[in-house]
């Protein structure tokens, strides 16, 4: 059985939406048997590059908010996080554009090193004080995620090197409905959105092994 995963660094419900999907996994019996494919989703194709902004201040302004309120949203969502036993700074954390994490991504995923990209973009976005919209900060994590150095420079220097691939990803996630992340589909047949407890993850797992089995 396939799931496939459409996430966004930036997006703090998907850096849950996983750590609760793993667990939920982990308590699934044929988990041995399900094949994780991560596929990319930019919440905001239009944002700048780096935009030097915080995101508090992007919440406060984006929503009409005071600081004040913008940080009390990001501690309910800090909390969630810490939960899960995942680290979420609120403060000092920067935002922008995505595009060039998703690219580097797809090397990752060509060379066998997603799943270590992965977490290492998440927990530089959320729990380090490093922003993952600069250049050098994502050519350091490509390489500790056991990426070519000079290969990752490569990517990160040419701006079409696995935009189509990214692009795809999103055109798939348009074709099935998405208009959020994250989004979980079970073997093209169940989706599921949103960072579920990790026992809504189990349950969805089990029907759609059920249902897969009753349809050979």
């Amino acid at each position: 059985m396939r799931v496939e995963i459409w996430s966004d660094i930036a997006c703090p419900w998907c850096y849950i939406g996983k750590a609760r999907f793993e667990k939920g996994l982990a308590a699934f019996p044929h988990r041995d048997e399900v094949e994780v494919v991560h596929r990319s989703f930019e919440l905001d194709p239009r944002a700048a590059a780096a935009s030097g902004e915080t995101v508090v201040d992007m919440l406060a302004a984006k929503y009409g908010r005071t600081r004040e309120e913008a940080a009390a949203m990001e501690e309910q969502v800090a909390s969630n996080a810490r939960s899960e036993g995942l680290g979420y700074r609120i403060e000092g954390r920067d935002h922008g554009n995505t595009f060039d994490i998703h690219r580097l991504l797809h090397l990752a995923k060509a060379r066998g090193r997603h799943s270590e990209l992965l977490d290492l973009a998440y927990r530089a976005n959320f729990a380090e004080e490093r922003s993952v919209y600069a250049r050098e900060t994502l050519l350091a994590l490509g390489v500790e995620a056991g990426l070519d150095e000079a290969e990752v420079a490569s990517v990160l220097g040419d701006p079409e090197a696995y935009a189509e691939e990214v692009r795809a990803d999103e055109r798939e996630a348009a074709e099935l409905g998405a208009t959020g992340v994250p989004f979980f589909v079970l073997d093209r047949r169940y989706g599921v959105s949103g960072g579920q407890p990790a026992e809504l993850f189990t349950q969805a797992l089990q029907q759609a092994w059920e249902t897969r089995g009753a349809a050979v």
